[in-house]
């Protein structure tokens, strides 16, 4: 036999060539680690399939779904950001904007109008954090301000879906001004007895989270959303005390008042539908 011969055999060498997978047809969920495929999380709303982890969701998408189908019409896209303090450091603050809008394809860190949702007339602004982590600028304070002013004017509900950093540095004290401004245009709403519901998103800090982001007469939360003004480390050194586990997620400030509600993106369309129809009806 040969095989115990010792004779030696020639054996070819089978080379198999590797398919190529094209890049981008997979995500690897950062809280449960499972690699899914990315079409199935965006028909998902961008929620992972495997756990409900939530993704961020792009401002089209975001309008989409708090809005009836082709209602959307934005007001005041003419207020763009200028460099009024002539900030410099290793980027202009000119340079940044540009690098934003480029990047995100959209002109500021928020987009505000009105439209329709399950047939009722509101007004909707979304912030988006892909521009300049949502920071709060004059022209963002300008934006919601309008939006508030004319949903007044107009006897409509508000409904903002929050997200941000914090204040925009490059505008320093101006940036710090629109918590004043937003604030009082949403007391004149109030007062005319019309609701704002604020929809905080991840992550929602610092001054928007100080302002008209826990103003709502109702403030929903997207599941596991960090929301609070200062960071963990910033709080753990100035009290010099260990902080309670997820502290400044939406489920912790839920149970400790707070948050009014933590409801799953699948949900929260009609979710603001039956709130509004209580508010208003």
């Amino acid at each position: 036999m040969a095989l115990f011969s010792g004779k030696k055999r020639n054996y070819s060498t089978i080379t198999v060539k590797k398919r190529e997978v094209p890049d981008g047809l997979w995500l690897k969920c950062p809280s449960c680690g499972e690699v899914i495929y990315k079409s199935e999380v965006e028909a998902n709303l961008e929620v992972c399939t495997k756990c409900t982890h939530h993704f961020t969701l792009g401002r089209k998408e975001r309008i989409a779904l708090l809005s009836d189908e082709g209602t959307f019409k934005e007001w005041d896209k003419n207020l763009v950001s200028t460099d009024s303090l002539g900030f410099t450091g290793r980027q202009s603050y000119i340079d940044k904007l540009k690098a934003s809008k480029q990047k995100s394809g959209w002109d500021e860190a928020v987009t505000c109008g009105g439209c329709k949702l399950g047939g009722r007339p509101i007004g909707l602004g979304v912030m988006d954090f892909s521009f300049l982590g949502a920071s709060m600028g004059s022209v963002v304070g300008e934006r919601i301000t309008r939006l508030i002013e004319r949903s007044t004017a107009e006897k409509r509900p508000v409904i903002l879906s929050c997200a941000s950093g914090g204040a925009r540095m490059y505008e320093g004290l101006l940036s710090l001004m629109q918590m004043a401004k937003t604030s009082a245009a949403l007391a004149r709403h109030a007062d005319a007895g019309l609701p704002y519901i604020p929809v905080l998103t991840h992550p929602t800090m610092a001054g928007v989270m100080a302002s008209f982001a826990t103003l709502g007469d109702l403030i929903i939360a997207e599941p596991n959303a960090l929301i609070g003004f200062a960071g963990p480390r910033v709080i753990k050194e100035t009290t010099q005390q260990d902080l309670p586990e997820g502290f400044q997620r939406a489920e912790f400030l839920k149970k400790h008042g707070l948050i009014d509600m933590v409801v799953p993106r699948s949900e929260l369309r009609d979710r603001l539908i039956l709130v509004l129809e209580y508010l208003c009806d």
